[in-house]
C-alpha cells in the first residue's frame, strides 16, 4: 500500500503543479454537453496521471473521466483507479479558484484509498483505509455538529439541471428550510473533503460519477463521516445518489431526502 500511496501522491503533487500553471493563461474550451465542458487541460493531467499509474501499474484498471483503460471489470489483484484530473473544470474555464485533482483506488468494491489535491490553496487531502484522513499531513476529522439546523450543507446539481431544475431545486428550497446554510461550489470532491475536515456538516448531490466520488468519499469514512445514497443505504459508486456527513446529522440528512425522492 505504500507504494500505491507514493506514486499517487507524486503523480498527483506533478499534475497539480501543471494545473496551478495553466489555470491563469487562457483556454482551450470544448463542449461535451450544453453545461458540460472539458479544457485541453483535463485532457493533458489526465495523460499525464495515467501513464504514471500505468508505468506503475500495468495491470491495474484505470477509470479515469476522459477514458477508461483496461478490459477487465477490475485490474490485476481487484484494483481499480479512478481518476477526475480536473473537478471543477466549469470553475476553472472561468477562473474561479476552486478545483481539484481527485484519485481514488479500490480493490475489489473496497475503497483504500483517495488523494485529492488543490493546487490554488495548496492542500492536499489524504486517506489510506484504517490509516485516519490528512490535510498536508496533519489529522483531520468531522466536525462535531449533531443539530441540521445548524448544519452548513454543500450541493451540486447535474448536468441535465436545464431540464430538470424544479426538481432538483426542490431539494435546495427543503434543506433551506432546515439547515444553518447551502453552498454550491462547484467540485464535489473538494466538498466531500470539507465534510472530512469539517468545514461542512454534509453534502449531498445527485449523478455524480465514481471519478467524482471514491476518493473523496474514502476521505469521508476516515475522517469518521459516513456516506451513503439518498435512502442510507451503502454508497454505489455507479448509482445516481451521493449524501455524505459528519455521521451525527446523516439520519436527518437522509430523513430529508428519502421524503423528496418519494414525492
Amino acid at each position: 500500500m505504500e507504494n500505491f500511496e507514493s506514486v499517487a501522491r507524486d503523480a498527483v503533487l506533478e499534475a497539480g503543479e501543471e494545473l496551478r500553471r495553466a489555470w491563469r493563461q487562457s483556454k482551450i474550451v470544448h463542449y461535451k454537453g450544453a453545461v458540460n465542458l472539458v479544457t485541453e487541460t483535463d485532457k493533458a493531467l489526465e495523460a499525464l496521471i495515467v501513464a504514471r499509474l500505468r508505468r506503475a501499474f500495468p495491470d491495474h484498471r484505470i477509470v479515469a473521466e476522459e477514458g477508461s483503460t483496461g478490459t477487465d471489470s477490475f485490474g490485476a489483484g481487484g484494483y481499480v483507479w479512478y481518476l477526475d484530473p480536473l473537478d471543477g473544470t466549469t470553475n476553472f474555464a472561468h477562473d474561479f479558484p476552486h478545483f481539484a485533482i481527485s484519485l481514488g483506488l479500490a480493490r475489489n468494491d473496497d475503497l483504500v484509498l483517495g488523494i485529492v489535491h488543490d493546487p490554488i490553496r495548496e492542500e492536499t487531502f489524504f486517506a489510506r483505509r484504517g490509516g485516519g484522513a490528512t490535510r498536508n499531513g496533519e489529522s483531520i476529522h468531522v466536525s462535531a455538529v449533531d443539530d441540521l439546523d445548524r448544519a452548513l450543507l454543500g450541493t451540486g446539481f447535474p448536468y441535465d439541471r436545464r431540464e430538470h431544475g424544479e426538481f432538483y431545486l426542490g431539494f435546495v428550497a427543503d434543506f433551506m428550510r432546515r439547515a444553518q446554510g447551502i453552498r454550491r461550489t462547484g467540485s464535489a470532491a473538494l466538498d466531500l473533503c470539507y465534510v472530512a475536515c469539517g468545514r461542512l456538516d454534509g453534502m449531498w448531490e445527485w449523478k455524480l460519477s465514481p471519478w467524482d466520488i471514491a476518493a473523496g468519499a474514502c476521505i469521508v469514512r476516515e475522517a469518521g463521516g459516513l456516506v451513503s445514497d439518498f435512502v442510507g443505504h451503502p454508497l454505489d459508486l455507479f448509482g445516481t445518489q451521493t449524501v455524505a456527513s459528519n455521521g451525527h446529522i446523516h439520519s436527518a440528512l437522509v430523513e430529508v431526502l428519502r421524503r423528496r425522492v418519494a414525492v
